[in-house]
């Protein structure tokens, strides 16, 4: 049975990022829809995502497991990574292997919002790092994202 989501915007909205304070505020506004979820998919997610004006999709950084995939639909949306900064306008995608510890993110550097679909896969077992912060993450017995310092001690 197909799931026909006519209008992403009409999908709870979940503002913000599980991030541990102070790597928090850079994404305090990122809002995501999860249409993936909405559609009745297990093995991937997908979002659409909005960056409003000065906000960052994430902290830098990169998955060991997980593959993302990043598709521009509105706006313009700078992508960091180890390589510099790249503007990136509606139609074009960016892909992110897992394992390459290429640092990225997406900065909305304009006044105007921006949006996006973001996709990956939903393997268990998923861990990474944030090569600009003291912060790697890693995925608890119930696959739940817990976030850690880089010498493993919980942020509190």
């Amino acid at each position: 049975m197909s799931h026909v989501i006519k209008d992403p915007k009409t999908l709870k909205s979940r503002i913000g990022s599980g991030y541990p304070k102070p790597h928090d505020a850079m994404c305090a506004g990122r809002e995501k829809r999860a249409l993936g979820d909405a559609a009745g998919l297990k093995n991937f997610g997908v979002n659409y995502t909005i960056l409003p004006p000065g906000q960052a999709s994430a902290q830098r950084h990169w998955h060991r497991v997980q593959d993302e995939f990043i598709w521009v639909l509105e706006g313009e949306i700078t992508l960091v990574s180890d390589a510099g900064e790249e503007v990136l306008t509606p139609g074009m995608s960016a892909g992110f292997p897992a394992g390459e510890t290429d640092g990225h993110n997406l900065v909305n550097k304009t006044a105007k919002p921006a949006a996006y679909l973001e996709i990956g896969d939903r393997l268990p077992g998923d861990s990474g790092e944030y090569p600009d912060v003291d912060m790697i993450f890693e995925r608890d017995a119930e696959d739940k994202p817990r976030w850690l310092h880089k010498d493993r001690t919980p942020f509190k």
